[in-house]
């Protein structure tokens, strides 16, 4: 077994990284050289790259770089302003009531309030088919819950109520917000306002809708599933749709039965002393997958919906995949099909790929959802191989190709998505460390990966696998606690392309760390790189997510890898020249994630996830009785709780959001 002393460009803590760097220049060189002018219009409205082509002619970053922050608030360049526009608990719906700062709502009152711990999003302008950027509509994830946070009194006792409302901070929503010349606004009482949660009633389309191992008591036909849930990342559709993705979703079930099937354990669903204390079980059967042993199969999926229609039911996509989605990137093809990049970020195993969908037939431009409905259950799925010498190619994972076949346990493609990790595993496709976001540039088409961490790396190993997997080219540091970013470009910029060439773009770490392995390779300190997003101009956007636990101590004393680093953080990079500064800093214990512009991009908007996560094993609670005792953000000492929120951020004197 190769390990990470043997392998060309891998780095260990003897090494420093210059060697990787300089066998990868010439690579790069490829990369940045031959850029071609591909079509953007799928990247952003007329006017999104009509502001980018009027910001073009200046050097793509223009803000003052800011330095980091330990402190419990947003901090942004002198230049730019900052406001909240949505937390959880505010009311979207119609009638919905206001947040209680003790977190007493009841769970029907959260059905209608805005979830918890706020991630992907994406923005529509309103009216529909317009560029409005006073005007639109917010699609957004809420990806989990701090279940002490939730109610007055955590999880000291538990209960059905407790468990609905935990539920309804789940899953997804949609608010409506204007722009009033100084200020944004939620809508309250929008007659777009929805929220989908996780009891909502889902379509299941695609290959595996039907199967045997989708069938359930409740479902015999295998055919309707209820609800989302751990909705992380996001995507979207040309056709004006919304594309949400399900990530960490077995830690919600229990198996106790002390014998696990091959499927569940692939896929992670634990004994209930290794769950991560949902408790959903405890009232609601459906959560324990011995009883109910089909019912995790029908989570993973990519789901998508239509914002503009609060009636319309959301569907779940199998052709996709089954994954703990991060994500789903979109390229068009020159002929029209759309490609859809995915990772596969398992917080517990660690070890997983990067996929790409191709749809079998071209989109219907000007149709809209009618017309586009059936577009994503029907094309080719693909796990990556990333070679040593800085190609790669892109596994077909279709049933009777690379291995999936009857024999090694497959004996239909609805096996094959339903089962896509150990699909790619049989194919042979690279084990990469924790795939997050991904990004695909507007012009060169050039696709960006953040490999948020990985410290198994050199000591674990993947799931069924023998021996443990140390460094190598696209991982090149065990243990990897810091995490990079890949970049690749599909031949002849076709999304569709089955071979590549990729570099490794950017790796992150305290450049003056004295460990090699965590020293990034830029002046800039940041960590654990996990949302990403290159707007129309070509900047790229890369937002931190290193946990609470890996940040602190649970005196909440800042660790010494983390001194010159400080609290999660948003860079922007130039892909050209490699110059990359630091635009906004988060509170104590939160995410930093997703990247939203209005189609002027005078706005931008991200949101700011769980704000006091404590230093705990995952996920970190807090205590019920000290709500506030490791962020107050974002209502300060008046607020009751901190509280994950969307916020815009805009130019002082109304520029574009970058310069």
């Amino acid at each position: 077994m190769n390990t990470a002393n043997d392998l060309p460009g891998a780095v260990t803590s003897g090494r420093l990284l210059d060697d990787l760097v300089a066998a990868r220049l010439s690579r790069r060189a490829v990369l940045q050289g031959s850029l071609g002018l591909a079509a953007v219009s799928l990247f952003g409205t007329p006017a999104l790259l009509k502001a980018a082509a009027a910001a073009g002619s200046r050097p793509l970053l223009g803000f003052t770089s800011i330095g980091i922050s330990l402190a419990d608030t947003v901090e942004v360049p002198p230049e730019y302003t900052w406001q909240v526009v949505n937390a959880w608990g505010d009311p979207i719906m119609p009638g919905a009531a206001d947040f209680v700062q003790d977190a007493s709502q009841s769970a029907a009152m959260q059905a209608m309030q805005s979830g918890m711990f706020h991630d992907g999003m994406h923005y529509f302008p309103l009216p529909k088919g317009s560029d409005s950027s006073t005007h639109g509509l917010i699609a957004i994830n809420y990806e989990y819950t701090d279940d002490n946070l939730l109610s007055p009194d955590g999880m000291e006792t538990w209960t059905a109520e407790k468990v609905q409302k935990s539920k309804n901070a789940h899953g997804l929503g949609v608010f409506e917000v204007r722009f009033d010349g100084e200020r944004w606004h939620t809508v309250k009482d929008s007659q777009y306002g929805r929220r989908i949660t996780a009891d909502t009633p889902f379509v299941i389309a695609g290959p595996a809708a039907g199967h045997p191992w989708m069938q359930t008591a409740a479902d015999p036909a295998g055919r309707t599933a209820l609800g989302t849930f751990q909705n992380c990342a996001n995507g979207y559709t040309p056709w004006g749709t919304y594309l949400s993705c399900e990530e960490n979703f077995t830690p919600y079930f229990v198996n106790d039965s002390g014998s696990i099937s091959r499927l569940q354990d692939r896929y992670g669903v634990p004994p209930t002393d290794k769950s991560w204390g949902f408790r959903w079980h405890e009232f609601d059967e459906r959560f324990d997958a011995v009883k109910h042993p089909n019912e995790p199969n029908r989570f993973g999926w990519v789901v998508e919906f239509d914002p503009y229609d609060p009636a319309s039911v959301p569907v779940k996509h199998t052709a996709m995949g089954r994954m703990a989605h991060e994500g789903a990137m979109l390229s068009e093809a020159p002929d029209g099909r759309v490609v859809y990049y995915m990772g596969d970020d398992d917080f517990r195993s660690r070890f997983e790929h990067i996929y790409k969908f191709v749809s079998a037939r071209p989109y219907v431009k000007d149709g809209g959802y009618e017309a586009n409905k059936h577009i994503l259950d029907e094309g080719t799925l693909y796990a990556a191989r990333f070679h040593e010498d800085g190609s790669g190619e892109w596994i077909e994972l279709t049933h009777g190709k690379n291995g999936l076949s009857a024999e090694n346990g497959f004996s239909s493609q609805a096996e094959v998505v339903i089962d896509a990790r150990t699909a790619a595993d049989v194919a042979g496709a690279t084990y990469m460390d924790r795939p997050e976001w991904i990004a695909v540039h507007p012009t060169t088409r050039e696709v960006y990966v953040t490999l948020t961490n990985n410290t198994s790396r050199g000591a674990g190993k993947p799931l069924h696998q023998q021996e443990p997997l140390g460094a190598d080219a696209a991982n090149p540091r065990a243990p990897n606690l810091m995490g990079h970013i890949v970049r690749w470009r599909e031949a002849g910029a076709d999304p569709t392309a089955t071979r590549f060439e990729w570099d490794v773009f950017l790796l992150g770490g305290d450049p003056e760390h004295a460990d090699p392995v965590k020293r990034s390779n830029r002046a800039l300190a940041f960590a654990q790189p996990d949302g990403l997003y290159c707007d129309p101009r070509g900047v790229l956007w890369i937002q931190t997510d290193s946990s609470a636990a890996n940040m602190r101590d649970t005196d909440l004393v800042v660790k010494a890898d983390w001194k010159n680093i400080g609290n999660n953080q948003m860079l922007a990079a130039d892909p050209a020249t490699g110059e990359i500064r630091r635009f906004l800093t988060g509170p104590i214990g939160c995410e930093v994630t997703a990247v939203q512009f209005t189609p002027d991009m005078r706005t931008l908007f991200v949101n700011i996830q769980h704000p006091g996560e404590a230093p705990l094993a995952h996920p970190g609670r807090n205590d019920p009785h000290k709500p506030k005792a490791i962020s107050t953000w974002p209502d300060g000492e008046a607020g009751g709780r901190p509280r994950s929120a969307t916020i815009a951020i805009r130019r002082k004197d109304g520029g574009v959001v970058g310069t």
